[in-house]
């Protein structure tokens, strides 16, 4: 059986752009999406605009609308986010059985996070975000917690058989063993949530015009606040503490930096990992994931993925951590 996504041809997308009042000049560009699937089109006498089709079955219309609704309350506090377009008051169309939204098509390059000032920088954009994150919980968007980005993901691995039969046996004791002490460290500090970005990794963050832009939040969820900021750390402990401080000063200009969130750094990096494995897995029959993740379906990789959790069970046993 052909994947949903088949039926979304080049016509199809030119198509559903040109419902909505805009003239293309039949120029597409295939944007980097592998959950979605979003083009750069080309308008005639404007500039090109950016087309985003939502995954079939994979969130309702209104978790689509909330975090439409969010990144709109983030850009009317000039917080730089880059929200839908809104047509005749609307942001999620329809066409051919594929929902889609437009955007203003928005450059820049990566931050250079080596940097101390663009690590300041990010803190305060995070303060920003999390202050308006705080005011009110999502409805209808999930939470990050250890049962759906952890349990689930192995217990969807484990029924699929997607980890090779000859390291079923490791993989699945270290993932077992990884879940239970960060259950433990969860029920040892249970954190807050708030509305988050939920995604914010460098390729999702652009340098422009002397600020920091944030863009893509198809994952914005309930979750920690540290969600947002662990993925930003990287080096030696030393240098993480650095990077650390720079972020939690930006940071506290705008919203209280929690202290108590640290020790779950390390029990969140081991909950991406496999959340991922099982995101690659659960997608294996779109062609896509086959074509640009060929070694997802190797020895190989199951086998540093084995080593990885090793190491993320040493590093759950290490001091988190601390704001001096």
């Amino acid at each position: 059986m052909s994947h949903p996504y088949a039926l979304l041809t080049p016509d199809t997308v030119l198509d559903a752009v040109e419902s909505l009042g805009f003239v293309s000049d039949a120029r597409t560009l295939t944007l980097n999406s592998y959950e979605n699937r979003v083009y750069q089109i080309g308008i005639e006498g404007g500039q090109p605009l950016i087309a985003k089709f939502y995954r079939p079955e994979r969130w309702s219309d209104e978790a689509i609308l909330e975090e439409h609704q969010f990144s709109l309350e983030l850009a009317e506090r000039d917080i730089p986010v880059i929200p839908p377009m809104q047509i005749d008051g609307r942001t999620l169309f329809e066409f051919g059985g594929f929902r889609f939204s437009l955007f203003k098509r928005f450059g820049g390059r990566a931050p250079e996070f080596d940097n101390p000032d663009h690590l300041l920088m990010l803190g305060r954009l995070l303060g920003r975000l999390h202050a308006v994150g705080a005011m009110q919980p999502f409805a209808h968007r999930p939470a990050l917690t250890p049962q759906n980005f952890g349990h689930d993901s192995i217990a969807w691995l484990r029924e699929h058989d997607s980890v090779p039969q000859s390291l079923r046996a490791a993989y699945f004791s270290v993932a077992d063993d990884l879940l239970a002490r960060i259950d433990e460290i969860y029920r040892e500090h249970p954190p807050q949530t708030i509305r988050l970005h939920g995604d914010l990794h460098v390729g999702n963050l652009l340098w422009r015009d002397e600020s920091l832009y944030m863009v893509d939040m198809d994952d914005c969820r309930q979750g920690p606040a540290i969600q947002d900021l662990w993925m930003m750390l990287s080096g030696e402990r030393d240098q993480r503490q650095a990077q650390l401080a720079e972020l939690a000063e930006g940071y506290n200009e705008f919203h209280d930096f929690d202290p108590r969130q640290l020790p779950l750094i390390e029990s969140l990096r081991s909950l991406r990992l496999m959340h991922y494995s099982a995101w690659l897995a659960r997608r294996w029959d779109d062609p896509a994931f086959p074509r640009h993740f060929p070694w997802f379906a190797s020895e190989r990789y199951w086998a540093e993925q084995i080593l990885t959790l090793r190491e993320q069970r040493a590093a759950l046993d290490e001091p988190p951590l601390r704001l001096f």
